[in-house]
């Protein structure tokens, strides 16, 4: 079953539990994929990782909406909004541990062959793929940065 089919069922099993927040959420993803295909072009129909990727784009907007809501003093939307990002969360592929994902930059570095900052790019070309959505794009960065001593 694909991750659409997935998100679908899961629709469907939420509005028969009469689950009113995870329904919102997962119609609002819905429409998210939806919104994709339509720009994508007449028929297209996203993949496994554009899916995820619309999951992704989802999840960092409401770490904004967090953000602002925590510094407007709106601690219950903030809660709110946490608890969507959570259900969204789920739909993503596990998190790497922190040893796994130095391991990857240690392994993208020989890979590469990369010394210094001018070769962030490439390592960063390497580590993407390997880490889509599994580990925080920032933190990856940080991580190769550091290893290469920028």
């Amino acid at each position: 079953m694909g991750l659409r089919e997935q998100i679908l069922e899961h629709q469907k099993e939420s509005l028969r539990a009469r689950e009113t927040a995870r329904l919102s959420v997962l119609r609002l993803l819905m429409a998210q994929i939806k919104n994709r295909e339509i720009d994508k072009g007449k028929g297209a129909v996203l993949s496994d990782d554009e899916i995820v990727d619309t999951i992704i784009s989802m999840v960092r907007k409401m770490d904004e909406s967090i953000e602002s809501f925590v510094k407007g003093g709106r601690q219950d939307l903030a809660d709110k909004e946490r608890t969507e990002q959570t259900i969204l969360k789920a739909y993503l592929p596990e998190p790497l541990s922190e040893p796994d994902l130095d391991r990857l930059v240690s392994e993208a570095l020989k890979e590469t062959g990369a010394s210094g900052p001018k070769g962030m790019g490439a390592v960063m070309q390497w580590l993407n793929p390997r880490t889509k959505g599994r580990a925080d794009n920032r933190v990856v960065s940080q991580k190769v940065k550091a290893a290469l001593g920028s």
